[in-house]
């Protein structure tokens, strides 16, 4: 029999908030990068803040800025970095997908994580809840183990029904009882694929999508998870 397969973006999903944004800012606070990568996204982050910006547009220039400052940066400094992040904040998750993600695991579920996210410190934050398989983004490294400021496979991450569609081939897995969990509309080409679709916490976009297709719409706000 194929196995059940379930893909889960993290950032905001599972993780309550942005492994990308928790690393920026302790390059910067470590002074890996300069105080005025902070600045670069400020813009973005208080337009979100007040409800004048999107959080795409501010998460779209945090990759930006990430980007700009990552080239000449040794790898070493990124994994240790992001093992630090990852210790101090690896609990910060949300009760229903982390519920979920434990409840599939003892019904066998091959588990995927799929994140606009640098992959080194996905893989630190997924190996605590026993992913089977992760992907983010991944980033070009050069003489010396330092970065480029490239991005390697930037196409495949962009759409994640390209990596859903890859695993499932590769891993022989079913899509009967298949499950995906997001949160933005980001996740709608891979979301459209799986027989359940979980829009948790969802941005408007996602939101009107999944009420036309009857998606299940799940918000989690303080100690209190319903659904509409």
């Amino acid at each position: 029999m194929e196995r059940k397969v379930a893909f889960f973006d993290i950032d905001g999903t599972v993780f309550r908030s942005s492994l990308l944004i928790e690393l920026v800012e302790a390059f910067v606070s470590k002074g890996i990068f300069p105080s005025e990568a902070l600045t670069m996204y400020q813009t973005q982050y208080l337009a979100w803040m007040n409800r004048d910006g999107s959080y795409e547009s501010y998460m779209d220039a945090v990759v930006k800025t990430f980007l700009h400052f990552l080239k000449g940066v040794h790898y070493g400094q990124l994994a240790d970095v992001g093992r630090d992040v990852v210790q101090k904040s690896e609990r910060h998750v949300y009760r229903y997908t982390r519920d979920l993600i434990t409840r599939l695991k003892k019904e066998n579920y091959f588990l995927v994580a799929i994140s606009q996210s640098p992959k080194t410190i996905l893989d630190e934050f997924c190996k605590s809840y026993g992913f089977h398989k992760v992907y983010g983004r991944v980033y070009e490294i050069g003489p010396q183990d330092r970065f480029t400021g490239s991005v390697l496979d930037e196409h495949l991450i962009a759409n994640k029904a390209n990596i859903a569609r890859r695993i499932i081939e590769k891993e022989g897995l079913s899509l009967t009882g298949s499950l995906g969990v997001g949160d933005t509309e980001g996740d709608i080409s891979f979301l459209e694929l799986m027989e359940t679709a979980i829009c948790f916490n969802p941005n408007n976009s996602l939101y009107v999508h999944a009420k036309r297709l009857g998606w299940k719409v799940v918000l989690e706000r303080k100690d209190v998870i319903y659904e509409l």
